[in-house]
């Protein structure tokens, strides 16, 4: 995939009909720094504000609430006013279009592939982390204050999983899959990347989109990991012209953590734990072959991804392939 063979649609009736008031690319810029702001330092005054400075204590189905709303107020709703306010057809801009279930199966397929992917990378870095901080002080000071943040994030989440019912079982789902598979997703693979795709070439604006979406998350480890899934994720919209594929996407990834920290505990959450010298082989085979089996597939949706989902209506919106 680069850059040359992912180009715009010479055609695309969305971009006559939604001829932008400002820069879409100034937009976008402008988009992620608002929802930055308005999103860290209007939750957290709203968290504040409920709970004072004690959040250790603080009632968690009420903090749940309180981010689901935070996401939906400060992350969607600007989402669709900068939309709105940059472009006239608010549904075109965000591919809002129903796909086939066969198009979020290919897409499916693909996260089966990555999530394990992810998980290895993971093992592979931090061995190299931990390496690299044994012989360089400045690496262990960075990796020290590296464990020390994702430590604190690590507990935010394990009090945000804890379910005591199956009530609160839900409100975790609805709180860590339902809403920001919505939310994020509406603003970054929607307005986001759609706005910079007006500008730049399909993978530049996908990537850039997706340094983003790591960088919002501040998961320090998981930072890498966070891209390329943002990426695969912009892939996906991109292809399917439908902004429902990552969302059932990130929904999937974030209900299968969910998942995984219910059938395992706490060891699931925990993104520090390093692997020895002996044990890293292993992974770096697993990693190194879930790589190339995931390179391979994204090759070969790009090559075949007409054939494969045979719709004719999504095919004369989708970006003609040039090789």
């Amino acid at each position: 995939m680069n850059n040359e063979n992912m180009t715009q649609p010479e055609n695309n009736s969305d971009q006559f009909q939604n001829v932008p008031t400002m820069s879409p690319t100034k937009a976008a810029v402008l988009g992620l720094i608002a929802v930055f702001f308005i999103f860290q330092f209007g939750g957290g005054l709203l968290a504040l504000g409920i709970f004072g400075f004690d959040l250790k204590n603080a009632d968690m189905n009420l903090l749940r609430l309180l981010t689901i709303g935070s996401q939906i107020l400060f992350i969607l709703f600007p989402a669709i006013l900068f939309s709105k306010l940059v472009f006239i057809d608010v549904t075109s801009i965000v591919r809002f279009r129903m796909p086939k279930p066969k198009e979020v199966g290919i897409f499916v397929i693909g996260m089966i592939i990555l999530i394990p992917l992810m998980q290895e990378y993971m093992h592979v870095q931090n061995y190299l982390i931990g390496e690299l901080a044994k012989s360089n002080s400045f690496v262990q000071q960075m990796k020290t204050f590296l464990d020390e943040l994702d430590k604190y994030v690590e507990e935010s989440y394990l009090q945000l999983l804890t379910a005591h019912n199956f009530i609160e079982i839900l409100l975790i789902i609805i709180t860590v899959a339902v809403t920001p598979a919505i939310c994020e997703e509406f603003f970054f693979r929607g307005f986001v990347q759609k706005s910079f795709e007006y500008k730049l070439k399909p993978l530049t604006s996908i990537f850039i989109t997706s340094f983003f979406f790591g960088v919002y998350h501040f998961n320090p480890y998981g930072l890498i990991p966070l891209i390329i899934l943002g990426m695969y994720f912009g892939f996906s919209v991109y292809f399917s012209n439908s902004i429902i594929v990552p969302m059932i996407l990130h929904f999937l990834n974030n209900f299968l953590s969910i998942l995984a920290f219910f059938i395992f505990g706490e060891d699931e959450l925990m993104q520090t734990n390093f692997v020895d010298a002996e044990g890293i082989n292993i992974h770096f085979i697993i990693f190194s072959l879930l790589l190339l089996l995931f390179i391979s597939f994204v090759f070969f949706i790009k090559k075949n991804y007409n054939r494969l989902i045979n719709n004719k209506e999504v095919q004369n919106d989708m970006p003609e392939m040039r090789n």
